[in-house]
């Protein structure tokens, strides 16, 4: 049914806080059915069964899109036609409405993760990469890229929206560590995609790994010249 997310990035020292409101909501199970939320249960019967029938694989050529829309409608029928699913679904909604809730989670197809992984990139373009909280970051994306997720990229196959979908999120994670960069790059790499697409994540994860061994040698360098300076102080002194 989805889940509410809400990451706060948080720095003690400057009182300095990020509020993320992950765009990762509960489906709107209405919407999907195009009923309002006070229709009936034969009302929900009806429009299942002239929805599904519009929307079957073997009426749509077996169109991936058209089968993950088949899929979504039968979830929304399951779920509004069972007592006990439909009255924790409503109280997921209601709290998603409670506290401002706007959006909803989409049919999960590539183009909507995309849209999301587009969101994701779009805010951290907003923040200054010093103040993040990076590991915030990073279990943001990794939740998008959950096994369904993959699954569901790799079921499509469609190469030129996978290579959009990790142009964005190479883009929106420059800034992770090396450890959580190799994390993220065993996720990525469990996407089918072309060629030119492999080799920008292979240059990525090559950038991480020289930006860690540069700052890993600024590190000795300071202290290097922090001994140096004391040494020259000492025998000047005496």
């Amino acid at each position: 049914m989805g889940s509410l997310y809400v990451i706060l990035w948080h720095i003690p020292d400057e009182r300095f806080v990020f509020t993320f409101v992950v765009a990762m909501a509960i489906k709107d199970y209405y919407t999907l059915l195009e009923l309002p939320s006070s229709a009936t249960r034969q009302e929900i019967k009806t429009a299942y069964l002239r929805l599904a029938h519009q929307h079957h694989p073997d009426k749509n050529n077996n169109d991936p899109y058209a089968a993950a829309r088949f899929d979504g409608i039968k979830e929304a029928y399951e779920v509004l036609t069972n007592p006990a699913k439909k009255e924790y679904y409503l109280q997921q909604r209601w709290y998603d409405q409670s506290i401002g809730g706007r959006k909803k989670q989409d049919i999960l197809t590539p183009v909507s993760i995309l849209k999301q992984m587009l969101e994701v990139d779009r805010y951290v373009s907003t923040l200054d990469v010093h103040r993040m909280d990076k590991d915030g970051l990073y279990a943001h994306i990794s939740d998008i890229l959950r096994d369904e997720t993959i699954e569901k990229l790799n079921e499509f196959n469609d190469s030129s929206i996978n290579k959009e979908i990790i142009r964005a999120i190479l883009n929106c994670s420059k800034s992770l560590s090396l450890h959580l960069a190799i994390s993220l790059y065993d996720h990525v790499t469990r996407i089918n995609m072309e060629p030119d697409t492999v080799e920008m994540v292979s240059q990525w994860l090559q950038l991480h790994q020289q930006s860690h061994r540069r700052e890993k040698y600024r590190v000795w360098v300071i202290l290097l010249t922090v001994a140096l300076v004391c040494l020259l102080i000492f025998f000047i002194s005496r």
